[in-house]
């Protein structure tokens, strides 16, 4: 059952960006590796960048299609699903990614839009 609308998606960017810049610093990542901290920061920017030039109804520029919105975010799930095993996250750091990830992943999956990857 898909049911994530391209409406629901665009209002959930801006906190998601926001959160992954945030929530880093309130949750002490970066024990295991300093990356663990910077990559989610980096993320965030680069995730608030991208919806302000997304081409949806919050989208400020509109020069990035919609469908290639997707494809990053599929992108960015599967290495945030994959960077606690390549760069040898622990604890909370590496659990963070892996829910981060399969969050993202699932709203991908869930939505209405057909992805080309």
């Amino acid at each position: 059952m898909k049911f994530v609308t391209k409406r629901i998606h665009a209002f959930l960017d801006y906190p998601v960006a926001i959160a992954l810049i945030v929530l880093p610093f309130l949750l002490g990542l970066g024990d295991s590796s300093p990356l663990a901290l910077q990559l989610s920061v980096a993320t965030g920017i680069a995730a608030f960048i991208l919806t302000l030039l997304t081409d949806h109804h919050l989208g400020v520029l509109k020069v990035i299609s919609y469908k290639m919105h997707l494809v990053v975010d599929f992108i960015v799930a599967i290495v945030f699903i994959i960077a606690p095993f390549a760069f040898s996250f622990e604890g909370i750091d590496a659990y963070y990614y892996w829910i981060n990830g399969i969050a993202v992943l699932t709203v991908v999956s869930l939505h209405k839009s057909e992805i080309v990857v």
